[in-house]
Formats: C-alpha cells, structure tokens, sequence
C-alpha cells in the first residue's frame, strides 16, 4: 500500500541540500544499501547468511545499512522468540520496489563493464 505524502513540495525536491527525498537519497544510495538490497531481493535471510552473502561488508557497516534501511521502511526485522534469538530480514514492498531500481544499476554496471574498463586505461595511462 502506498502512503500518499503528506509534506512540503520543498521537502520532496532532491535538488534542495536540506529536503527530506535528498535524505533519503543519500541514505539508500551507496554501495553497501545497494548489495543488500540485492541479497535480500533474492530471499529472506539472517544477519550472519548476510554477512556471508555481501562480501567484503563489516560487521559495523552491516549493522548500521540495516538500521537505516529499516528506519526508511525498505527491510522488515523479525526476531523470532529462541534461545538464542533467531533475527530474520527481508525487503518490504518499497524495498522491493527499490530492488527493481537496483537490479536496473546491475545491469548497467554489467552492460559497461567493458566500456568503463577501458575509459579507465586510457585515463589512467
């Protein structure tokens, strides 16, 4: 179900530094956010399966990303009642919704990868 919003034009404006859509930009696009929101796309899964899944990803950045992207509605945290607890995430509707966006940046970054690897010589050269 989509939420209509209720602010200010000014507040759904990315150009403006101090908006609330420039907030919630700059928390969901960056790489860490992304490959969760990737991994996750895929099928619901613990932290520690996460972890495994997101290589490279720290412990504190894990932590942090999915902090965030539940505060922003995008991952559902489900903490089942065992010894020790069992903590589950998987995407909500607008992080599924978001994933499409994602998987489009995967595509992108696959369809070019050649391109941009050869830009990169050049410059670097």
């Amino acid at each position: 179900m989509i939420k209509q919003f209720r602010g200010s034009p000014e507040e759904a404006d990315l150009r403006r530094a101090d908006s609330l859509a420039r907030e919630i930009f700059s928390d969901v696009a960056n790489k860490w956010a992304f490959l969760i929101i990737e991994t996750l796309g895929e099928r619901t899964l613990r932290f520690s399966e996460l972890r495994n899944e997101v290589e490279g990803i720290s412990h504190k950045m894990l932590t942090q990303n999915l902090r965030m992207l539940e505060r922003n509605g995008l991952v559902e945290r489900k903490v089942h009642p065992t010894v020790p607890p069992r903590v589950e995430y998987t995407l909500t509707e607008p992080g599924q919704a978001l994933r499409a966006t994602v998987d489009g940046m995967c595509g992108w970054t696959h369809q070019y990868l050649g391109h941009i690897e050869a830009s990169r010589s050049r410059f670097d050269a």
